[in-house]
């Protein structure tokens, strides 16, 4: 699945290679330059069109009706077993009211399968394209390379929507690329299309480490949640609350909350059983980041102007689950009101660290959970369903804020979508933590796996389109397929419009025609491994004692989860003596530990795995370097598994470690075994689908002038570092890359290309339903 050869290089060979170049490395970027006039020329109507991703609209828009507004509300780590709504949650499920409303008044997908991780969910669903497509394989990690974030040259949703004149907006969590290898950094969510952000770029993609000296005011590893408890648990309940603006209040504990969380909750540091100062003392630490309360908030305005907020800022240091909410909320009353608008509300929850969201947003009379240990995974399942009814509390306000719902005389949330043109769409990347999952499901086939307690996730659609609201859709359905129902509710046909092959099915068929069969035959769900320079990965996580994998992009985010960590950095006691460098592979941990009379981990998760299943059966491929007990060794390993599956109420049948009827060399049925045999050939067949394009840079599916004129935009962005022209993967963007581009001039014709960009210039028809 992978693209180009990598070459090892050091990083100050690196900075050799890009001044040493002469002779015929020169004349390559000499000969480039002749492509640049005509690269500019082409900048002008239909190839900027394919740039962009957009096609040519005449006439109004839409003819028939106002086109609908868009709401995304994306969650984070939430599977299908965390709900009641769906019939699952578990013997102590968060209280959902709002979302319940919601899916009462539209419909719910009880059959969605996500994506096993957060970056590929996300680039799926933006993209209607599976991962080995746009090559975002897993979460991207500070060290992966552009090639693994999702290029500007995909056709993004707001790309798509463009095309109807929409206007788009993302808050909260992005997670589609990190800056630190990305050649448009902190602009790279606008050059993915998106006209306003308001949000998070984090070093890791995710909620930093919760900082337990809660800003300074104590020693490491003091407060497990970021905030000084009460006095009865070891903390204070007075004290002085510096705000980031150089104000202090003083703070006495008057009813059960400790001071210490009240004050990190309003933004500030708890200085414990100290009077305010002025000048504040100076251990107060203003800037150090702390899981869902402070973090690196970036804005990109509409004016391409880019603002980062610094972290002595109050809305750097609120609430994760509340700071999209307020910018949304302001950014949707802005908008004209025949202006079509595009909002992606991202939410964080309840990605790890798990912690306590702020008290007012949970139901009356709900326990004070001040005191719990936000390291401990008994208490993280409490706090994850806290976190979940906040989520649930701040959907209800933006919907009464923007006017979409009101309030009941109970105070119940009043949603009637007929009296909108606003859809709602409500999904998550991919399924819960391990150590969160509620029964019957399997925690240890959880998030980053492609079992079903990994990828099946909930779903909910509602709107004035929506025929017979409250029912259930059980047929298949992907999260790719939202990229069609967005075109579908714009009356754009994406097949059509977009140059790249586009894995989305219809959705919308669903929502007007309550008797709507399957659309979908196959559902297909993956996972694999990032790059760094050079064919390095990320590092090996140890999980329980006995489980080993490499998702976890950094030893912060390893340890958030409540892993050890065996790459480089590694500091746990049982890696006392690795080398410098770390580990390399989970396999190579289990080695160290035969040697070192440790448990060994021999439950290693695959570099990568793939899914596929029809109405009754799955089938699940894993590749690994998996662990030769015999031999102490590393070797190379592909397994098979085969399952059969349903979403039964309240016990679904899922594909658990004893339920494979391939296991222990088992002979299949005749029905299993056509079924097997199918599944087989349709996963290979998908697979092969998208042949290896090494130049194509622009993703039209053929190497050519653009590519070169790609390539030589990108070299200049990434001042010659890591970009989606650098296509030997070398971590440089450099004339070794030119060299191929021009070596494989008129390769992969079988791309769809001009047809596709004709196709995309005829005047789009009116939408009708």
């Amino acid at each position: 699945m992978r693209f180009g050869n990598a070459t090892k290089i050091t990083p100050t060979a690196m900075k050799e290679r890009r001044r040493a170049e002469t002779g015929s490395s020169l004349r390559l970027r000499l000969g480039a330059r002749r492509y640049r006039r005509s690269w500019v020329a082409l900048l002008t109507f239909a190839s900027l069109l394919a740039l962009l991703g957009v096609g040519v609209v005449s006439g109004p828009a839409c003819a028939n009706k106002p086109l609908p507004n868009i709401l995304l509300i994306l969650m984070d780590d939430i599977g299908i077993d965390q709900w009641q709504l769906f019939g699952y949650g578990g013997t102590t499920p968060a209280a959902m009211p709002n979302i319940n409303a919601i899916a009462k008044a539209g419909i719910k997908f009880h059959n969605l399968w996500a994506m096993p991780a957060c970056s590929n969910g996300r680039a799926a669903l933006f993209t209607g394209r599976y991962p080995f497509r746009t090559h975002v394989y897993t979460a991207i990690g500070n060290n992966d390379l552009a090639n693994f974030m999702l290029s500007p040259n995909e056709v993004t949703v707001p790309q798509l929507l463009k095309q109807r004149g929409y206007k788009s907006a993302l808050f909260g969590k992005f997670h589609l690329g990190i800056q630190s290898n990305n050649p448009y950094s902190y602009g790279m969510v606008k050059a993915l299309g998106w006209d306003y952000f308001y949000g998070w770029l984090d070093a890791t993609g995710d909620p930093s480490s919760i900082d337990q000296t809660a800003g300074g005011v104590s020693p490491p590893e003091t407060w497990s949640c970021g905030f000084v408890r009460d006095a009865n648990h070891g903390g204070a309940d007075m004290g002085a609350c510096y705000a980031g603006d150089n104000t202090c209040t003083l703070m006495t504990k008057s009813g059960t909350e400790a001071p210490g969380r009240i004050c990190r909750d309003a933004g500030g540091i708890f200085d414990p059983n100290q009077s305010c100062s002025n000048p504040r003392p100076g251990y107060i630490d203003f800037a150090t980041l702390s899981g869902h309360y402070v973090s690196p908030l970036v804005i990109d305005n509409e004016d391409g102007s880019i603002e980062q907020v610094p972290s002595t800022d109050l809305r750097a240091r609120i609430y994760r689950g509340t700071v999209p909410i307020d910018a949304a909320i302001d950014w949707i009353k802005q908008q004209p009101k025949n202006q079509p608008w595009m909002v992606s509300l991202a939410f964080a929850t309840a990605h790890t660290p798990v912690m306590q969201p702020p008290i007012q947003l949970l139901p009356p009379g709900e326990a004070d959970t001040s005191n719990l240990d936000c390291s401990n995974t008994i208490d993280q399942r409490v706090l994850t369903n806290q976190m979940e009814e906040a989520l649930d509390t701040e959907v209800g306000r933006l919907l009464v804020a923007t006017g979409l719902a009101s309030r009941g005389q109970n105070g119940q949330l009043v949603y009637h979508p007929q009296a909108t043109n606003t859809v709602i769409v409500m999904v998550t990347d991919n399924g819960s933590l391990g150590s969160v999952v509620k029964a019957p499901f399997d925690g240890s086939r959880s998030k980053s796996t492609v079992y079903q307690t990994g990828v099946w996730c909930p779903g909910i659609v509602a709107g004035p389109q929506v025929k017979q609201p409250g029912r259930q859709v059980n047929a298949m359905v992907n999260i790719a397929d939202l990229y069609q129902l967005f075109g579908e509710l714009a009356g754009i046909d994406v097949h059509k419009s977009v140059l790249q092959t586009v894995d989305a099915q219809p959705i919308l068929p669903y929502l007007v025609n309550p008797a709507q069969p399957s659309i979908r035959k196959t559902n297909y769900t993956e996972i694999g491994t990032n790059l760094h320079a050079n064919g390095e990965i990320n590092g090996p996580c140890q999980y329980n004692t006995t489980t080993c994998t490499q998702i976890a992009p950094s030893k912060s985010v390893c340890e958030d989860n409540n892993g050890i960590w065996w790459g480089q950095g590694a500091t746990d006691p049982s890696t006392e003596g690795i080398p410098a460098e770390g580990l390399k592979l989970c396999c190579d941990v289990a080695v160290w530990q035969a040697n070192h009379a440790q448990t060994i981990s021999t439950d290693i998760y695959p570099l990568e795995a793939f899914a596929i299943r029809n109405r009754l059966y799955k089938l699940v491929v894993n590749s690994y370097e998996a662990y030769d007990a015999t031999s102490n060794s590393c070797a190379a390993e592909t397994t098979k598994e085969f399952y059969q599956i349903n979403e039964k109420v309240p016990v679904p049948k899922l594909d658990t470690a004893n339920a494979d009827l391939l296991a222990n060399g088992a002979k299949l049925n005749r029905q299993e075994q056509k079924n097997y045999d199918a599944l087989t050939a349709q996963l290979t067949k998908l697979l092969a689908s998208q042949p290896a394009c090494p130049g194509d840079i622009n993703l039209d599916g053929i190497v050519n002038y653009l590519d070169v004129g790609y390539w030589d935009l990108y070299q200049g962005l990434s001042l010659g570092y890591s970009s989606w022209g650098d296509v030997n993967l070398d971590g440089l963007t450099d004339s070794a890359d030119l060299a191929i581009i021009l070596q494989n001039f008129g390769s992969c014709p079988a791309g769809r290309g001009a047809q596709a960009l004709v196709a995309r210039l005829q005047p789009l028809p009116p939408v009708s339903w």
